[in-house]
């Protein structure tokens, strides 16, 4: 079925997503080994776990630091934090950094050095009840400078939806020449006497210039979509996690693989994405009939009213497709036409050779609905057109884009049945006051 919209989408680089993995990963971590260097070195590197001391490591052999006695400073009033370790956690749980946390109903930082550039920026929730302090009544923002992160964020709420134990949201923002201290700033719910900030751990590391961002004067930008299935060492330096894609692709297609192609990295720099993105896809299949009269469509849940990158990764690996209009394809976005003649070989110049194509997209605010659908779609073009009625994509990266005034904030999910509404979020004077860039 085509689609009957042909407004273009222009395939502009704006800014920034989390990664959709097009194959099923390893549900364990694999860490690598010495023999493979990471292809990108970040020049800062960060990994606190929040209420804990020492050094400790994860599942996936990352070493962790505690917070206490840190080298980062931890800023508070009266140091009115405190320490809460989980009871039990789950076996599917790493203890590094979910059993242990800092949590507080005023107001706290933490500071830390950097150089100038762009940073990812991970934090991580385990949203558990401790004595004083109940799971449903987290209601925080966080902030880094001039940036809104969250925003009356609710851990419990964004966990019990989704059906997960623990909550991690990624970021990336840009530290200006003369901005040598990040600082992230937790603050409760000023509307709701008994709320509380807490935070897990915190992972920051640089990033490559223009990676993402076309400027490094541009907003933040915000990962969409996180399950932490493949190991974060598998990445390229950065520790990023890409995700298997089986709960976005209505009809899971075809998944062919070629593990042993030389992937000739000639377009982009090879940190862009894991080899085994390339050497891996989804594709249509030899039907022809079949393939013309479905898309092969990928529906991703966004926060309306934010403008958002997307990222599609591409690299024709099957030894029958070497020349151009081999396989030619159309390619929808949010039901709009962005591509006519989709063509990796033409793109890339050749078999083997990774790519990627981004596109801004527009999900304005539709009523008070808080999410909607983000298609993605590939329909084979006709006979006179390509070798192939088939279509194929290796990988999705998706981003939020921060608003005009620095916020990536979305709502949090509606709570279940008999729950506790949240509190509304309030534009007051926090309960303390935390330094800020």
């Amino acid at each position: 079925m085509r689609n009957t919209s042909y407004k273009r989408l222009s395939p502009n680089v704006l800014s920034f997503i989390i990664p959709l993995y097009l194959l099923v990963l390893h549900f364990f971590p694999i860490p690598i080994t010495g023999d493979s260097p990471p292809l990108y070195n970040p020049t800062d590197i960060y990994t606190v776990d929040c209420g804990a001391s020492g050094n400790l490591k994860a599942w996936d052999n990352r070493i962790w630091i505690g917070d206490t006695n840190s080298r980062f400073s931890l800023i508070e009033k009266n140091k009115a934090s405190i320490i809460s370790k989980a009871a039990k956690t789950s076996p599917s749980v790493d203890p590094v950094p979910f059993a242990t946390a800092r949590l507080s109903r005023f107001q706290f930082a933490y500071i830390f050095p950097v150089t100038t550039g762009q940073k990812f920026i991970r934090l991580h929730f385990y949203p558990s009840s401790v004595a004083g302090f109940d799971r449903s009544k987290a209601f925080f923002s966080v902030k880094i400078g001039g940036y809104t992160l969250l925003n009356n964020f609710s851990a419990a709420l964004a966990a019990d939806a989704h059906g997960d134990e623990t909550v991690s949201k990624e970021f990336c923002v840009n530290v200006k020449q003369g901005d040598q201290m990040l600082n992230i700033t937790f603050t409760p719910t000023a509307s709701d006497p008994d709320a509380y900030a807490f935070i897990n751990g915190i992972e920051i590391v640089s990033m490559p210039d223009y990676l993402y961002y076309t400027s490094p004067q541009n907003g933040g930008i915000q990962f969409i979509g996180q399950k932490n299935i493949c190991s974060p060492m598998e990445d390229t330096g950065m520790f990023r996690t890409w995700d298997e894609d089986d709960d976005y692709c209505v009809k899971l297609a075809f998944v062919p693989a070629n593990s042993s192609i030389d992937l000739k990295f000639t377009q982009q720099p090879e940190y862009t994405a894991p080899p085994d993105v390339y050497r891996t896809a989804r594709t249509m299949g030899n039907n022809k009939t079949e393939n013309m009269g479905y898309n092969l469509t990928w529906v991703l849940s966004v926060d309306s009213g934010f403008n958002y990158l997307l990222r599609l990764h591409f690299c024709e690996f099957q030894p029958e497709i070497t020349e151009q209009q081999d396989r030619e394809f159309t390619i929808f976005i949010a039901n709009q036409t962005a591509e006519n003649h989709a063509d990796v070989i033409t793109w890339s110049g050749g078999n083997g050779v990774p790519i990627y194509r981004d596109y801004a997209v527009m999900m304005p605010s539709q009523g008070s609905n808080k999410k909607q659908n983000l298609y993605i779609q590939l329909h084979p073009n006709p006979d006179w057109r390509t070798r192939y009625n088939d279509a194929i994509l290796n990988g999705i990266e998706l981003f939020k884009v921060s608003k005009f005034d620095n916020s990536l904030a979305g709502p949090n999910p509606d709570p279940p049945p008999n729950s506790v509404p949240p509190p509304p979020a309030q534009s007051t004077s926090p309960k303390d006051y935390a330094h800020s860039l």
